[in-house]
Parts: C-alpha cells; sequence; structure tokens
C-alpha cells in the first residue's frame, strides 16, 4: 500500500502533506525530527490519510494537494474540527 497523509503539528499547528508505503514508520520519523522539512515542527499528529494500491496514484494525489490550492483548501474545510483540536 501506498499512502498520502497529513499531519499537524501540536505545537505551532503546522501541516504537512506527504506519502510514504509504511504510514507508521513515517510518521515516527517526523516525530524523531529525521525528516529535514519537519524537524523544527514536530511533535506531530496524524490528522489524515488516504490509501492507494498504486505508488503513481498517491504521488498524484501528494502532488495535486501541495501544488493545487484549491484542493488542500477543499481538504481543510473538511477536516476543519480535526485540524481544529
Amino acid at each position: 500500500m501506498h499512502y498520502v497523509y497529513v499531519i499537524k503539528g501540536e505545537r505551532n499547528k503546522h501541516i504537512y502533506v506527504g506519502n510514504t508505503n509504511d504510514l507508521e514508520r513515517r510518521i515516527a520519523e517526523h516525530n524523531r525530527g529525521s525528516i529535514y522539512s519537519t524537524k523544527k515542527y514536530g511533535p506531530f499528529k496524524l490528522v489524515y490519510y488516504e490509501a492507494y494500491l498504486d505508488k503513481t496514484d498517491a504521488l498524484n494525489r501528494e502532488h495535486k494537494l501541495k501544488h493545487h490550492g484549491s484542493v488542500i483548501g477543499h481538504l481543510k474545510r473538511r477536516l476543519r474540527n480535526s485540524l481544529a483540536k
């Protein structure tokens, strides 16, 4: 399986979108500070994920979430209660 995920920093509410083939390992890496792009924003809480059988599908979805503002905007509106916690 391949996953697209959204995590939120517990201290400053920083939101990050990523993809992985091992969701538990990747969240642990974010929380350990092993990921350069997020190490100053942790610890993180998993807010949302989507599972895909094909890696290309997951990469395409991640790209849309990161580079098309309306797509991430729609997702944030759907998750507004989860993101507020």
